[in-house]
């Protein structure tokens, strides 16, 4: 079985790649159980909790994000030199519980993958 990576970044609400990326991911889980999930760059404010897109007339996908560990989907990690590029700490809330990886790790973690799909 392939193994697939998804690799989301950009920002959440300034486009739909995270909401494509993120209805992709999850039709993927049915098909295969090997998925890492990277939030890398702008990417990393995906995971960031208590977010207000309605302020901005933007759809609330980002509470879709919790159910990932309920499709079996465990393999998740953020960059921590982009948090720290971004003034974000790592004690922030999440709306899933990530890995904390530095960029060398999960350039380790990409090359081990089959399929990178970049959202």
């Amino acid at each position: 079985m392939k193994k697939i990576a998804f690799v989301f970044t950009t920002m959440p609400h300034g486009s739909a790649s995270g909401r494509e990326g993120l209805d992709a991911l999850l039709a993927t889980s049915a098909l295969t159980e090997d998925i890492n999930v990277f939030f890398i760059s702008d990417g990393v404010c995906q995971l960031l909790a208590h977010q207000q897109p309605k302020e901005i007339l933007a759809r609330d996908y980002i509470a879709t994000f919790k159910v990932l560990p309920l499709y079996d989907i465990e393999n998740i990690y953020l960059c921590s030199e982009s948090l720290q590029e971004r003034g974000i700490s790592q004690q922030n809330d999440w709306v899933v519980t990530p890995e904390f990886l530095t960029p060398q790790q999960i350039q380790a973690h990409l090359s081990a993958c089959d399929v990178v799909l970049k959202f």
